[in-house]
């Protein structure tokens, strides 16, 4: 059976989850990834750039994050701000001489201390877009005449694959519906159907077409994850719910749910005009391949543990899923106090 396999993992599970309580009550922003930065820069027919700064409202405190542009350009104009949705965009225009962008280097600082990722865009007069994810540890990149476009696949997979590890709510949702599976199968179909319904409304949402306010996302996939600690915490001599009976169909209905959440740093990036298809299924799988990630590590330790451990008593089953349940109601009203300011 799939949920003996689980339960070595209760105490390591609790003690995991506590350690992210802690860390959720000093920093309430680390329940759910920062959108990345966007610096795009594009130059004009009549020699000059125009800049565009795109950061998120929602930022860790003490943090700053700021473009680092080339050097000896100077800023011509006034610059414009205006803010959409939990962005913040800023746009003006640099003359870089006659060279242009070619040879010169640009970035972000404070990534870091602003635990996010920045993604650069950059379209050239000679047709070219050069695009890449800049990180902490590679937060500045050269323009050389020799680039070539990079790959709108590869650089959305990577934005994927941070964002859905990177987010804590996310993750513990998925940890429940392991523990929720009572056979391989049963957790197959449970699985496939939350990839089904994040991957609809994400793609709709990022697509504009379902528009839900970010702050009542947050509180909602809260929610989610509360009553799925509720559900999970029921004896096992009670009556068979429908979720019980039928996790695939709460996992589905959830999913929706928590694509919506996905979407959120998708529409803080945007999407490439001429590659918006590649860019959304490229983000789409990095969550897919990020998750599976996340599922066969849990299933890998408790198959291990299962073989170091002595029998653990029967309410150690009980740990995580309490844990997660007062991570989880801290969330909902967190973010609700939030919602209603």
């Amino acid at each position: 059976m799939l949920r003996e396999s689980m339960r070595p993992l209760a105490p390591v599970a609790a003690l995991l989850t506590a350690l992210l309580a802690a860390l959720v009550s000093a920093t309430p922003v680390i329940a759910h990834p920062l959108a990345p930065a966007l610096l795009q820069l594009r130059e004009l027919p009549d020699g000059k750039t125009e800049v565009t700064w795109k950061t998120s409202v929602v930022r860790v405190r003490g943090a700053r994050v700021e473009p680092i542009l080339p050097e000896g350009c100077r800023g011509t104009g006034e610059p414009t701000m205006k803010q959409e949705g939990d962005g913040l965009i800023q746009r003006w225009t640099i003359d870089c001489g006659e060279g242009g962008l070619v040879g010169r280097v640009v970035g972000v600082s404070g990534l870091g201390t602003g635990r996010s990722d920045a993604l650069l865009r950059v379209a050239l007069a000679d047709g070219r877009v050069v695009q890449r994810v800049l990180r902490a540890d590679e937060p500045t990149f050269e323009i050389t005449a020799g680039d070539r476009p990079t790959s709108v696949f590869g650089g959305y997979l990577r934005l994927g694959f941070d964002h859905i590890l990177g987010g804590v709510d996310h993750l513990l949702f998925v940890f429940g519906l392991l523990l929720l599976a009572s056979s391989t199968r049963l957790l197959i179909e449970t699985i496939t159907a939350f990839t089904v319904g994040h991957s609809i409304t994400l793609s709709l949402a990022a697509l504009g077409i379902a528009n839900v306010p970010s702050s009542a996302v947050d509180v909602l996939i809260a929610i989610s994850i509360f009553v799925l600690a509720i559900e999970l915490a029921r004896g096992k001599d009670a009556p068979p719910t429908l979720l019980r009976r039928f996790p695939w169909l709460m996992a589905f209905l959830f999913g929706l749910l928590h694509g919506l959440g996905f979407a959120g740093a998708l529409r803080e990036i945007g999407l490439p005009e001429r590659d918006i298809p590649m860019a959304l299924l490229s983000f789409n799988v990095g969550i897919e391949l990020g998750q599976l990630a996340f599922v066969f590590a849990i299933l890998s330790g408790g198959v291990l543990l299962r073989r170091i451990l002595v029998r653990l008593p029967e309410w150690a089953e009980h740990v995580p899923v309490y844990a997660i349940g007062c991570l989880s109601a801290y969330w909902v009203l967190d973010r609700l106090s939030t919602w209603l300011r």
